[in-house]
């Protein structure tokens, strides 16, 4: 699948999951605590957290997890070169289609880190 902008595809998630917020709304609490709990600091920081779920993503081939997870390493500062690392291990995990996706999230990255327009 070609994602045309990934900030327009995690808008478009996030009010697409709206109404699931409403109507399941303890089990979409419980995934929301789950989440942060996962990624807060301990062991490992945050941003290799972000890499690790990148690297899922990818070789999962969800969009919606390149693009949440991608403006999530551009928020937390992290680097062209550690993004890429991330994804050579999913492609390594996940072979031809994973470099398919990994290809998405280089894009993905790059929206999210691109200079704003003045």
């Amino acid at each position: 699948m070609t994602v045309s902008s990934y900030k327009q595809l995690t808008q478009t998630l996030s009010s697409n999951l709206a109404p699931l917020r409403k109507t399941q709304a303890d089990l979409m609490k419980g995934f929301n605590e789950m989440g942060a709990a996962a990624m807060a600091g301990g062991s490992l920081d945050p941003k290799t957290k972000e890499l690790i779920a990148l690297a899922v993503g990818v070789a999962a081939r969800c969009d919606g997890c390149i693009g949440f997870h991608t403006k999530a390493l551009a928020r937390l500062g992290a680097s062209t070169e550690e993004v890429h690392e991330a994804l050579g291990v999913a492609i390594y995990m996940g072979g031809g289609p994973a470099a398919m996706y990994a290809a998405n999230a280089v894009a993905a990255f790059q929206e999210f880190t691109a200079p704003v327009p003045a």
